[in-house]
């Protein structure tokens, strides 16, 4: 990152070395329930478009989740573009999995980001990190 001080425009900038990359990542999607939860899924390589989303989560996970639930269970996501992509809510719509509004920008309603947080908490806290995906 360079930067220079107002009313600084020809002179030396000043340099600040920054390391924008804190460690490998990955993303991770995972349903629950007051009376279950699925699997961890893990996405590999390249972001989470809405045909992924359908493909790899609503058509093999959330379609028979929803349906071991029973017809009580309503499907609530975060409100991410993919999620909210027509692809998606229409395939919501020709599968009949109920869907409860949220709000937008509102993590702190919603469930599940409260078990990202304890997870991600009791990962910071271990003594060793995990250093390959396995592990984590």
């Amino acid at each position: 990152m360079i930067w220079r001080e107002p009313g600084t425009r020809y002179r030396a900038p000043n340099i600040v070395e920054t390391d924008i990359y804190r460690g490998g990542g990955l993303l991770v999607w995972a349903g629950i329930a007051t009376n279950g939860r699925t699997d961890f899924y893990v996405f590999t390589g390249g972001s989470v478009t809405a045909v992924r989303f359908r493909n790899e989560i609503l058509h093999p996970l959330v379609r028979s989740f929803i349906a071991a639930m029973g017809t009580d269970a309503i499907f609530i996501d975060d409100n991410t573009r993919p999620h909210r992509a027509r692809l998606v809510l229409s395939y919501l719509e020709s599968e009949t999995i109920p869907q409860m509004a949220w709000p937008s920008r509102s993590p702190d309603l919603n469930p599940i980001e409260h078990v990202w947080d304890m997870l991600s908490r009791r990962i910071a806290s271990r003594s060793v990190p995990p250093g390959i995906l396995h592990d984590l």
